[in-house]
């Protein structure tokens, strides 16, 4: 098992325009995983505000798994820098199957970041879920909550 069902005490607190924004990103690339970095502020909760798509540069299989570029996670870092925001996780989906954490999501997770997982099928999006890399080395689930825009 690579995660754990106990909800952490974080919470992350995602604009809905950027969860939408994911979720799109989920839809298009079906039914091949996407992947992107989130931005906003370290806090309690933690606040993304806004999301940057990447291409999946996994070589073979997309279906199941995703990689990126270490020059797209330097742009990242840069992009937080330039604009005084905090790189504070990566979000990606899981075509027809659940929002869970693989084996292979929890052996190339990093502390500190946020893991939006999206499941999603040709129809719809199953489940959205968030997860952090916790002190036993498990996945351990954050709460999301949407923060809604005002237009």
């Amino acid at each position: 098992m690579s995660y754990s069902e106990t909800i952490i005490e974080t919470a992350l607190s995602i604009d809905e325009t950027a969860l939408l924004q994911m979720k799109t990103h989920a839809k298009q690339t079906y039914p091949f995983e996407c992947c992107g970095f989130m931005f906003g502020k370290d806090g309690s909760p933690r606040q993304i505000t806004s999301v940057t798509e990447v291409v999946n540069a996994k070589e073979g299989d997309q279906r199941r798994r995703f990689e990126i570029k270490p020059t797209d996670y330097m742009k990242a870092e840069k992009y937080a820098l330039d604009n005084n925001l905090d790189l504070l996780g990566v979000y990606h989906s899981h075509p027809d199957n659940s929002a869970l954490p693989s084996e292979t999501d929890l052996k190339m997770a990093v502390p500190f970041f946020s893991y939006v997982i999206i499941a999603v099928t040709s129809e719809t999006i199953k489940d959205t879920s968030s997860w952090q890399l916790g002190d036993q080395g498990l996945f351990e689930r954050e709460t999301i909550e949407i923060n809604k825009t005002n237009n």
